[in-house]
């Protein structure tokens, strides 16, 4: 893809990787785009502003209430740039990324940006793999950003590991490839089903389970950052999406999920089932709080209506519909036969045998089942198993 007039915003913080940078913004503007630059002060430790606006042939924009700038400069260059690049991302910025402080040029140009931005960190490996580290990179990642996972080697403090920043032309190829992707999904009607179902026994008790809804939640994300028009029936659920673009439906019990899904089916794409819906309620639910009686009591069940099933028998030619297995045993040869049997495109697997997989953990680990193959997937963060998702329906498409 040619970056020919393509508006390109680089974020320098202040680390040692800020050297690189300045080939990244040779290699934009010798590839014909147009490049301005935000930095830190910190990051003129390291690079100087005349180097900066000889390269990018623009001025530098580092003091929000500089001589220079105007007090609005932040929001005018968000709505300029086609794409968002912080190389080297320090801790500091990604902190600040993360929890929506802006006190600085750089920090409230990111917060005011509605558009994709790639993140390249840069810092000691101990700094890299501390755990508030990895769980702010989490929410940038969980929020649409794009994380330029560093590479081991040799590092400034003299230390080896992970953290050094991705050499400039890696980093272009990356800014190449996402201006590529962005909105590929524009036009296209996702249904997502995320969270818990809840179903009540009385007015006080309910019959649920642990999902936290963050794996849907997550895929909701990624496909409206893709530009896909996204309705997320969303379950019993702690946590929000952060894309404005996705309608939330609050679909508490499995029938008013299975309603919503069916009424809306017709005009879907797309709809991946990642809400972990009970499979029975009870038949009878109390008006009145149960009291405590006997020693033991007895709740008569019946089955809820299977929302994959019900979607696999609508299903047109034209539709990909994607469900979800979590088992204990036999993992493989049951979710084929879900996969059968629903008439599903595809079924994500999870077992709770893998550490670090299953309900309300920060990562995930799964296979890809379907018709011809199964494909396995190392252990990775919620929203780096969303994104495998959403380019295997792309790849489909």
């Amino acid at each position: 893809m040619s970056l020919k007039d393509k508006k390109i915003i680089v974020g320098i913080s202040g680390g040692i990787a800020a050297y690189k940078t300045l080939s990244l913004i040779r290699l934009l503007v010798s590839e014909g785009a147009q490049v301005r630059v935000i930095c830190t002060q910190n990051a003129l430790q390291f690079v100087t502003p005349l180097t900066i606006e000889t390269l990018s042939q623009n001025d530098l924009y580092y003091d929000t209430f500089g001589p220079r700038q105007m007090s609005t400069e932040h929001v005018s260059y968000a709505d300029w740039g086609d794409l968002f690049i912080v190389a080297p991302a320090t801790a500091n910025i990604i902190g600040k990324m993360a929890h929506g402080i802006a006190d600085d040029a750089l920090s409230t140009t990111l917060l005011a940006f509605r558009k994709q931005i790639l993140i390249a960190p840069a810092m000691n490996v101990n700094m890299f793999e501390n755990p508030v580290v990895q769980d702010n990179l989490s929410l940038l990642l969980n929020q649409g950003m794009t994380i330029l996972d560093p590479e081991y080697g040799f590092l400034a403090c003299g230390t080896v590991g992970k953290g050094r920043m991705l050499e400039p032309e890696i980093l272009l190829e990356a800014i190449r490839n996402s201006l590529n992707s962005i909105m590929e999904l524009e036009g296209k009607n996702v249904l997502v089903t995320a969270g818990a179902t809840v179903e009540s026994i009385d007015p006080v008790r309910f019959m649920s389970n642990h999902s936290s809804g963050k794996m849907g939640i997550s895929i909701a994300n990624v496909f409206a950052v893709k530009g896909a028009k996204v309705t997320l029936l969303l379950g019993k659920s702690h946590i929000h999406p952060s894309n404005s673009n996705i309608t939330v439906i609050k679909t508490l019990s499995a029938e008013e999920m299975y309603k919503e899904a069916l009424r809306l089916w017709k005009k879907t794409d797309i709809a991946i089932l990642a809400a972990a819906v009970a499979d029975y309620r009870p038949v009878k639910q109390s008006i009145q709080k149960i009291k405590k009686q006997a020693d033991t009591m007895t709740l008569e069940l019946e089955r809820t209506p299977d929302i994959l099933a019900a979607l696999g028998e609508a299903k047109s030619r034209k539709q990909t519909l994607i469900g979800f297995a979590l088992e204990t045993d036999n993992e493989t040869a049951n979710a084929r036969k879900k996969l059968n049997e629903k008439n599903a495109d595809m079924i994500v697997l999870n077992s709770l045998k893998d550490k670090g997989a299953g309900f309300d953990t920060s990562t995930n680990k799964v296979s890809f089942i379907t018709k011809n193959k199964s494909e396995n997937f190392p252990l990775k963060q919620k929203e780096e198993v969303a994104r495998d998702i959403v380019e295997w329906v792309i790849k489909r498409l």
